[in-house]
């Protein structure tokens, strides 16, 4: 084949495991591209040869199209990445990941980091030819629209390109993480290019072709609960003896009273039992999986302790800036295979050089399991005691939440080590959090992608019960993996006794495990506002029961131990000669903390609405659970906010420029004001949603532009306020007419309520027209409906002009003003929601009262019936003008 000749030339095929590429390529290969280019393949493979860069290929006439880009692709718009042109490649080059031979052209590793489908913009060909290729692509890691450009070209040099990501959803407003560090792994297999060529030969076999490397696919969604820089297969044991069967702990209500228990701090980790033998250790999950691969550096210093045979029991955990251990910390160090961060305290000691320690009393085996980590070596920092309190249960437990840990296990001090669920281990939570199986997903909606929500079960004595469904927690790209993992355990039938109903509900084999952070459990069963944290692959599906907290037991007393290994505890012993008082309960705001998509809320029990009772922390759930609905009709606007720190019944302020150093979820955009730039409040996550909510915000209001281009705003509204007298039925019917008028124009609109007896009409447009012509536009269309019935409606702020009118109020069309934001809760009675609606379901029998941040949550399963918005090109245009303005008018469109 004519086109790979010059990849021919370059290599050895009887030494490098490279694919020579087919003789033939079949017409339609060859052909497709000039249509509409949907099957067209795209790869980026990291290439570790005397440079290390990546190669970008693009699937053209039967060939891989292909760029040597030294940095990376990168999703801020502006970066501009050096793309040198290279001889083209064969399809088959598209499933390679390997190594070539040192000596051999290009010699090193391969790694497959994405791949997907590409659709050019216009004729790749021609496009090619001219040196300007647009396209858009759909991989795993890289989406949305990007942009080829040639550089001038110099003689004898290769062609020289520039690779950019264009402005869209998909971009990323800086570069403080670039996709290639935050994304290092394969695609295929989620090694890492430190990895590639560890196995020798077996090296010389592409990745595609090799079962094993096919089980061992690692993707962001086996980061969730693995490292992706590792293959997820158990690699063989070190050990050959049995697994050891842990211990657990039972959840009750509260922290049991009396010195016959020790209580220690509840970890975020892993459970890991560590089997030393013969130099080696073997790391083991609670349900018996060979974990060592995963943690290597915690099994390298487990096994360098002073000890020929052993068995600890602990949790690995990562130790934030804080003190405290993050489950979601865990995670991303194992994503990022920064095993550094690990550690692993160690809680229990049952066996010792043959000698078996579970028959000793607790307090015994941690005396001598302290004596084993003194002996140790200082430098093994990774392997820690797991200290404790003596008695003081409550009053512990009430300090590790105010401190925002997890919770406190309690122990009885002359217990043995037993295997299994029993009363001598309590454990006793700060928040809710807990493992569903999941029995299946929902469709997405709108502009999400991957899946809409997971499909949440316990098991109990008659089957698999429904508990609800998350739809917070995981990233698009997540939630994609999430997707293709389940499409593979699809069944016919739901596993749940009691299943859900309604459009868009795909079952599987309920095998996988979900940890969920919620608020707590309805009187049905189901669970308030929910937050997804990650699978539990070390966790069996059938271990899933809901957790339902004990009574404790009766306070014990026992005698001071002649020897306290854990005396260097953060909450002192009171003296002998005055006992402790009975603990004095505290409101729940006081001594706990929350987490929801990440962000840490305090007081999350401060009432901020008495009529309903609604908490901070309701408040914050909410925000949580409608952010994927919110975030895009906020993110990137200069924002003005209604906060009210104590409650909408206590004082209130609005607020748009920063006052304090912002949370890493939020931040400033710049506005010209009179006086000069201003830095304004905006949000750069979903997650900032949340962050307004810590800032004590009630209310989120915007601009009709955003930051980049605030001179050309996208949004026109017509704010329908009506008078006390006025019906709602004629609030809607007026909705309804400024819908028909704007048809007309050939304007499409959508409706939303604003938390009031109000309502909203939004028209989006392409930003081209300046806020002039914004605000006459819709001022025309005012005027125009209030000469048709000027006893019905007014265009006049004054509230004696406005008795049994409607006013139709089109000043948030102006430069500087806000409107208030879709699904922005309202400083109201009951915490009213500003709530975007279908036009079929506004109707005089809708009740937007009864849209409130307990209530607008279940309507997310539904259709968003402002899906389509952000794909309207429509404009205001000169013919539009025209048709509602008068002549003179003169307007920048």
């Amino acid at each position: 084949m004519p086109a790979l000749k010059e990849y021919r030339r370059k290599r050895d095929f009887t030494r490098t495991p490279e694919p020579r590429g087919a003789r033939h390529v079949p017409a339609r290969a060859r052909g497709r591209a000039a249509a509409t280019g949907k099957d067209l393949r795209f790869v980026v493979q990291k290439h570790a040869a005397s440079r290390l860069h990546y190669d970008f290929r693009l699937e053209l006439d039967g060939v891989l199209k292909s760029w040597a880009v030294p940095k990376g692709p990168s999703l801020v718009p502006g970066d501009k990445r050096l793309a040198v042109e290279v001889e083209d490649h064969p399809l088959e080059y598209g499933d390679f990941e390997g190594t070539i031979p040192k000596g051999e052209y290009g010699g090193g590793s391969v790694l497959l980091w994405d791949h997907g489908s590409w659709v050019p913009k216009g004729d790749p060909r021609e496009g090619l030819r001219k040196g300007r290729l647009g396209f858009e692509l759909g991989g795993e890691k890289l989406h949305g629209a990007w942009i080829l450009v040639r550089m001038k070209l110099e003689d004898g040099e290769k062609p020289t390109w520039l690779l950019m990501k264009e402005r869209d959803r998909y971009a990323r407003p800086d570069s403080s993480k670039s996709i290639v560090d935050s994304r290092p792994e394969s695609v295929v297999t989620g090694r890492r290019i430190e990895e590639i060529g560890r196995s020798g030969s077996k090296e010389r076999e592409w990745s595609s072709s090799r079962p094993s490397a096919r089980r061992a696919r690692t993707s962001l969604l086996a980061g969730v609960a693995a490292s992706p820089g590792r293959a997820t297969g158990a690699p063989k044991r070190v050990s050959t003896r049995p697994a050891p069967a842990p211990q657990l702990a039972t959840l009750v209500r509260a922290a049991p009273e009396g010195d016959g228990w020790l209580h220690e701090i509840k970890y975020d980790g892993y459970r890991a039992l560590a089997v030393v033998e013969g130099g080696h250790a073997t790391l083991l999950t609670r349900s018996g999986q060979d974990w060592t691969e995963r943690f290597q550096e915690v099994a390298g210093d487990v096994a360098a302790l002073p000890v020929k045979n052993a068995i600890l029991d602990g949790e690995i955990v990562v130790v934030e800036e804080d003190g405290r251990t993050s489950f979601q910390a865990l995670q991303n160090s194992m994503r990022r295979d920064r095993g550094a961060d690990l550690v692993y305290y160690v809680f229990d000691f049952l066996e010792r050089d043959g000698r078996d320690l579970r028959r000793l009393p607790l307090e015994e085996r941690k005396e001598a399991l302290r004596d084993l980590l003194a002996e140790s070596d200082p430098s093994n920092g990774r392997v820690r005691y797991s200290d404790h309190v003596i008695g003081q249960g409550p009053r512990f437990h009430r300090e590790a939440c105010r401190k925002r840990l997890e919770g406190i296990v309690s122990k009885r001090r002359d217990a043995p080590y037993r295997p299994g669920r029993s009363d001598a281990w309590l454990k006793v939570k700060c928040s809710d959090r807990q493992e569903f199986v999941i029995g299946g997903f929902t469709e997405p909606q709108g502009s999400r992608a991957g899946l809409g929500a997971l499909l949440l079960g316990v098991h109990e004595k008659d089957g698999l019960r429904y508990c609800g469904r998350v739809g917070t927690g995981f990233t698009q790209e997540l939630a994609r993996e999430l997707r293709k993992r389940l499409e593979g355990m699809s069944v016919d039938r739901a596993p749940f006794r009691d299943p859900p109903r309604g459009r868009g509900l795909h079952w599987v084999r309920p095998e996988l495990v979900a940890e969920v952070s919620f608020t707590g459990f309805t009187d049905d069963g189901k669970v308030r506002h929910p937050s997804f944290r990650g699978l539990r692959e070390d966790k069996p599906a059938r271990e899933a029961f809901r957790d339902r907290p004990r009574v404790p037991p009766k306070p014990t007393r026992k005698g001071p131990p002649k020897r306290d290994p854990g005396r260097r505890a953060p909450v002192k012993e009171p003296p002998a000669e005055d006992p402790p008082k009975p603990p004095v309960r505290e409101p729940p705001d006081e001594v706990r903390e929350a987490s929801y998509l990440g962000v840490r809320v305090t007081h999350p029990g401060r009432v901020i609405d008495p009529e309903s009772e609604t908490t901070k922390g309701d408040l914050a759930a909410y925000m949580a659970t409608v952010a994927v609905r919110m975030f895009p009709h906020v993110e990137g606007r200069p924002l003005m906010l209604l906060r009210c720190p104590d409650g909408r019944h206590r004082e209130c302020f609005f607020q748009k420029h920063p006052s304090t150093p912002l949370a890493p979820t939020l931040a400033t955009v710049t506005v010209t004001e009179s006086k000069g730039k201003r830095p304004y409040l905006s949000v750069r996550t979903p997650a900032g949603l949340v962050s307004l909510v810590q800032m004590g915000a009630l209310e989120v209001h915007v601009w009709g532009s955003r930051a980049d281009r605030e001179e050309r705003p996208d949004r026109v509204v017509f704010d329908l306020d009506p008078g006390p007298s006025v019906p709602w039925h004629e609030t809607v019917r007026t909705a309804h007419s400024i819908r028909d008028r704007l048809e007309e124009l050939g304007l499409t609109s959508y409706a939303k309520t604003t938390g009031g007896k109000g309502l909203h009409v939004v028209v989006p447009i392409r930003r081209g027209p300046d806020w002039k012509t914004v605000a006459d536009f819709s001022g025309a269309i005012a005027s125009e409906i209030v000469r048709g019935d000027p006893d019905r409606f007014t265009t006049q702020l004054a509230k004696d002009r406005r008795r049994g009118r409607i006013l139709i109020d089109t000043l948030r069309n102006r430069r500087g003003a806000t409107w208030v934001a879709p699904y922005s809760p309202r400083a109201r009675e009951g915490v009213t929601v500003s709530t975007p609606v279908a036009w079929s379901e506004l109707t005089p029998r809708l009740a937007p009262e009864r849209m409130t941040v307990a209530t607008v949550p279940k309507r997310l399963a539904r259709a968003d019936p402002w899906a389509e918005m952000e794909r309207v090109t429509q404009t205001i245009t000169a013919s539009v003008l025209r048709a509602i303005l008068p002549r003179t008018a003169t307007h920048r469109v």
